[in-house]
């Protein structure tokens, strides 16, 4: 099957997810030989939030690809002075190869997707983050050397990291473990459409309410901050809630002796993680980092390259 846009591992079969990390690998192993991969195309990119590793790693990647990226927000194009998004995805597909949207609501990047003729990827949304769950499981391939069968135990808020990484697990076949605490948990109908697909690979998807219980028996440990951009008012409120589901070392301890430590970064240090796990000989949280630039070329070149 041929995907026009990268807006959810929901939409991609374990086959095709195993073809995106098998790009991803060789382009990491042989940059090189993409570098003309996608000559003279450009990339929109849409930032309603601000961002670090999306905004450079799409940059990076699509001009190590050959192409150009041109970074707009909202007081950049018409949208932020009542232009629909229809009329801007259209107008944008005259000029563009591909749409990066950063946005609020998922609803902005379905309707990009729904009226462009050109890709439009997912570079997170309130609702999921599929750029970074599909970095993670190449990590966790990377650092494992497989992925059926291992267990990932995610300690948080059930929110859309939480959320990709359930449909990521379901498509590479990894017990997903969200450990949350009551009133943060996870989307169930999200939840529901993770379990539905991990019936092909196997996979279990499952919520507990006890990090302890969670994290045991876990290959990898994920984290991720309390409160998201444009939660900032929820704060006080979430790092009450969230006690005793800091990743430290005494719950780190508790995963096997050789797991590896995820955080999605920006890192919120003596919060959701402590400073002594972060820099944690198993923490390869810098690696996801790097991962994102070759990942994202991997989508960009299997959207947005010569068919």
């Amino acid at each position: 099957m041929a995907h026009k846009d990268f807006v959810t591992l929901h939409d991609w079969t374990p086959a095709e997810m195993g073809d995106l990390l098998d790009l991803s690998a060789r382009i990491k192993a042989r940059p090189q030989e993409f570098r003309r991969a996608l000559d003279g195309l450009a990339l929109g990119l849409y930032f309603e939030k601000p961002s670090t590793r999306t905004r450079v790693s799409f940059e990076v990647g699509i001009f190590e690809l050959g192409g150009t990226g041109l970074y707009l927000s909202p007081r950049d194009l018409q949208i932020g002075r009542g232009e629909t998004i229809a009329d801007t995805a259209r107008v944008l597909s005259r000029y563009l190869g591909g749409i990066m949207a950063r946005t609020f609501g998922h609803e902005v990047v379905t309707e990009l997707a729904r009226w462009a003729s050109i890709p439009v990827i997912n570079g997170l949304t309130d609702k999921l983050h599929p750029c970074q769950a599909l970095t993670d499981y190449f990590t966790l391939r990377e650092k494992k050397g497989k992925l059926s069968g291992l267990k990932l135990c995610y300690v948080g808020d059930g929110n859309n990291m939480c959320h990709s990484l359930a449909f990521g697990a379901a498509k590479v076949g990894v017990h997903f473990t969200a450990a949350c605490p009551e009133g943060y948990l996870p989307d169930p109908a999200l939840l529901e459409q993770a379990r539905e697909d991990g019936r092909e690979t196997g996979a279990v998807i499952e919520v507990v309410t006890d990090p302890v219980e969670g994290v045991k028996g876990a290959d990898a440990v994920y984290t991720d901050v309390w409160a998201s951009m444009g939660q900032e008012e929820e704060r006080e409120k979430r790092l009450r809630d969230f006690q005793g589901f800091q990743v430290n070392l005494e719950l780190f301890s508790r995963a096997k002796d050789d797991a590896i430590f995820m955080h999605c970064l920006p890192a919120h240090h003596g919060e959701e993680v402590t400073e002594e796990v972060c820099e944690h000989e198993r923490s390869v949280i810098f690696d996801q980092a790097e991962n994102r630039l070759h990942c994202q070329k991997a989508v960009m070149v299997t959207l947005m390259g010569k068919k």
